[in-house]
């Protein structure tokens, strides 16, 4: 699980960047509100820690603007702020949760726990006529089955959980083949022409675009 940490406190930051690598997960960072808006927007991520108060942009405008492409990942803020108004405006910018400094890290890592679980809960994935059964591990299209590689339904369910977001091969080839160095991304392109068959996906169902140059997009 990948983690982004937007947080100008340096004590803090190395604080919660130990504690979650000591945890299992990958966590990346950025100091100031810009940059911190640029990863997010630009990587891929599993949870962002979002400090409220941040140099060059505020934490509130960085939520709101992430909501503004991707709607589904979590976002707890971290902040002093705790006024009951405060809370609704974190709140209704796109926020999952709150949790206010000083805060006890045992607290903050049940908090991702949850939000890790919520995430994992929703067994249906869906796209045009393509659905995925992630319990039962199974594809079907208008309600027939389809069987996939394990490469190959991997790279689907990870497009899908991404829907309506560009997901660049770069990034596919870190998160689905799990290789974090220079490697020919164009292995991606064999195996998308191989699911569009099996899925019988032509340019009147075209639910997985590709975006020339930088990866694939699915949309509705």
């Amino acid at each position: 699980m990948r983690i982004l940490i937007i947080e100008d406190e340096l004590g803090i930051l190395n604080f919660l960047t130990q504690g979650l690598q000591e945890e299992g997960f990958v966590v990346d960072h950025a100091t100031e509100g810009a940059k911190g808006l640029e990863k997010a927007t630009t990587k891929s991520f599993d949870l962002i820690l979002l400090d409220w108060m941040l140099p060059q942009i505020s934490g509130l405008e960085i939520c709101t603007k992430i909501r503004e492409t991707n709607k589904t990942i979590p976002i707890i803020f971290l902040t002093a702020k705790d006024t009951i108004q405060e809370t609704i405006e974190g709140l209704k910018a796109g926020a999952n949760d709150y949790i206010k400094k000083p805060f006890s890290f045992d607290e903050l890592l049940e908090r991702i726990k949850v939000h890790f679980r919520a995430e994992k809960s929703s067994d249906i994935l869906e796209v045009g006529t393509i659905k995925i059964d992630v319990l039962k591990h199974k594809v079907y299209v208008e309600e027939k089955e389809v069987v996939l590689t394990q490469r190959e339904y991997e790279l689907l369910v990870y497009l899908i959980k991404n829907k309506g977001r560009v997901c660049s091969r770069t990034e596919i080839i870190e998160r689905v083949w799990n290789i974090y160095f220079e490697y020919d991304t164009g292995v991606i392109d064999v195996f998308m022409n191989s699911i569009r068959k099996k899925l019988n996906i032509d340019k009147n169902n075209d639910w997985i675009k590709t975006v020339r140059g930088v990866g694939f997009i699915v949309q509705e």
